[in-house]
């Protein structure tokens, strides 16, 4: 299997964004590796990310021969921000990147989703199979579709001040919170070696955003930082919190949905993450093949050769490159 140890995995110059007009939004839209037609890979960001969480695997992936598609999904960066909370469904989030593969003329992708992007990949796998031809999923595993809705359910199991849960029962109040403290929040949640959602998170969004002495390793330096900053100064959090206020009717959505996913599929954990590891997902995904770092929930910028590696490592193997 040829490796690609030895070679720099430092990001190059980040790509000029475009924007696209697709399933009736504006995506600011990421690329690289055009000359690679026939090829696509889409890259899907998370929560409170933006395509820039990509930087150091859209070079290694436009040199393995792939074309590179990062958008900066609804709600972030300088996409379009619709003002219904139920624009950021999980069929609007998904119809997006069919979409986009029409834009580009694709018949389907590989898929790449980190947190919130992963399960949007998961659902679209499950919609679109035909348009899914790879999954890669970090952080998040599928998550099962239980007896009852999400907020419902966590509510119950965890209470009122679980951010999840507050930010459906309480709109509003988290994200004028958050945009005040775009520096603050960001500086505090990108950290190294800290878990996403602590064993008692209670009000954890709020909380980082007020928080004046972050905890654990920065992730980035301050020049990289200052990117995420820039972008949520400018577009703030309502859009993307409102991914979150669509967790009940994504429950109803997906009701006669069977959760078999068929594609092959690479699931990448962080170790010190506590987002819990699936002891089902071979059931769900029997094509599946996983990979652990020694790492927190940040996994392709906290451990950014290795992750990269093990992507290409597996593409290889699927003899997709």
């Amino acid at each position: 299997m040829t490796r690609v140890t030895g070679k720099s995995f430092n990001p190059i110059e980040f790509p000029r964004p475009t924007m696209i007009s697709v399933n009736g939004v504006v995506l600011e839209v990421f690329e690289a590796g055009q000359q690679n037609s026939g090829k696509a890979i889409v890259l899907c960001h998370g929560f409170p990310e933006h395509a820039f969480s990509w930087r150091y695997q859209i070079p290694a992936l436009a040199a393995a021969g792939f074309h590179v598609i990062v958008p900066n999904q609804r709600g972030y960066g300088n996409s379009s921000r619709p003002t219904e909370v139920t624009e950021y469904g999980i069929e609007h989030l998904t119809d997006d990147l069919i979409a986009l593969l029409d834009h580009y003329g694709y018949k389907d992708a590989t898929f790449v989703g980190h947190d919130w992007g992963a399960n949007i990949v998961w659902s679209l796998a499950l919609l679109h199979p035909e348009r899914v031809n790879k999954v890669i999923n970090l952080a998040l595993p599928y998550q099962e579709r239980g007896e009852k809705p999400w907020i419902e359910l966590m509510e119950e199991l965890v209470g009122a001040d679980f951010y999840f849960v507050h930010f459906n029962r309480q709109p509003g109040v988290a994200d004028a919170i958050m945009n005040e403290n775009v520096f603050r929040f960001l500086r505090n949640i990108f950290r190294k070696n800290i878990p996403i959602t602590p064993p008692e998170p209670g009000m954890l969004m709020i909380n980082l955003a007020r928080a004046e002495k972050p905890l654990g390793e920065p992730l980035m330096d301050d020049n990289e930082l200052s990117v995420f900053v820039s972008a949520f100064e400018s577009s703030g959090f309502n859009g993307s919190i409102n991914w979150y206020r669509n967790l009940d009717r994504n429950w109803h959505l997906m009701a006669d949905v069977k959760p078999i996913i068929h594609q092959p599929t690479l699931m990448i954990y962080g170790e010190q993450d506590t987002i819990p590891k699936s002891e089902n997902l071979k059931n769900i995904v029997p094509n599946l093949d996983i990979v652990s770092l020694d790492c927190g929930h940040w996994i392709q910028q906290e451990k950014p050769e290795e992750a990269t590696q093990s992507i290409l490592n597996w593409l290889e193997q699927q003899n997709a490159y």
